[in-house]
């Protein structure tokens, strides 16, 4: 038991090792790698532009429970008109940035797991390397610096979407002024909430899509499998890993700004 508990210790030690050692070549190929800004942009548009749907349904439904489940706990104790900070300090501090980092995973995440797996499989990424092509700087470089832009945005438009729900909810639902629920807004918000929102999302853009990246384009060292098989290990493992590492870093995170 001492020796297999010594050996998967060592193994863990040693997988975090080599992510931090992927992590740091990806960003400092930034300034070695060609044409950064095309496959930058490209990288915008799949994390950003084809995740847009998902963001907005997701957004408006989560702020129409939240006004529906908050303006019922409000209800019992008379504060109808706290439901705006309830509603705000919820999405911005916590379900906004969180959320939108799931949904992201489960869509670009995933996505971009199964791309280098398939590309590693396939030996394009082998081929690559036989050119003297920057592997880390052409595949995963752009990935991983447009996580850091498009997160943010995307919690930011999360969270904007998420208290039209809330208001659609107290307001047209529950007969609650619109003044009161927007007016508790303004005054629940402060600076420090919205850098706190915008931390998040630009911690969890960096963890989750370097930690999917680093799956798929490890898909080759996978031991219990291989071909087809392999790429769907790996994909799983990186949607899984990430949601686990956004809630891990949630909770650090806000430890620090609480």
């Amino acid at each position: 038991m001492l020796r297999a508990l010594g050996r998967h210790t060592l193994s863990i030690v040693h997988d975090l090792g080599d992510y931090a050692l992927f992590t740091t070549r990806a960003f400092g190929a930034v300034m070695r790698t060609r044409r950064l800004g095309r496959r930058l942009a490209r990288s915008v548009y799949e994390q950003g532009a084809r995740c847009l749907p998902v963001i907005l349904v997701v957004g408006l439904f989560t702020g129409l429970v939240l006004g529906l489940q908050g303006y019922y706990v409000l209800n019992r104790f008379g504060s109808e008109g706290l439901l705006g900070t309830l509603v705000s300090l919820t999405l911005v501090r916590e379900l906004g940035p969180v959320l939108a980092a799931l949904m992201l995973v489960g869509q670009a995440g995933s996505a971009l797991a199964a791309e280098l797996g398939i590309q590693r499989n396939s030996e394009q990424i082998a081929a690559l390397e036989t050119m003297g092509v920057g592997t880390h700087g052409y595949l995963v470089t752009p990935r991983v610096v447009s996580a850091l832009l498009v997160y943010p945005m995307q919690a930011a438009l999360f969270v904007c979407v998420g208290l039209v729900g809330g208001a659609l909810s107290g307001s047209w639902l529950l007969g609650l002024s619109p003044g009161v629920y927007w007016s508790a807004v303004e005054r629940a918000l402060e600076p420090r909430d919205v850098s706190q929102c915008l931390t998040k999302a630009a911690v969890f853009g960096l963890l989750t899509i370097s930690l999917c990246a680093y799956h798929g384009f490890n898909t080759h060292r996978l031991r219990s499998a291989t071909g087809a098989r392999a790429v769907s290990a790996s994909t799983t493992r990186a949607v899984v890993q990430s949601s686990i590492v956004v809630l891990c870093a949630d909770y650090v995170i806000t430890s620090f700004f609480v």
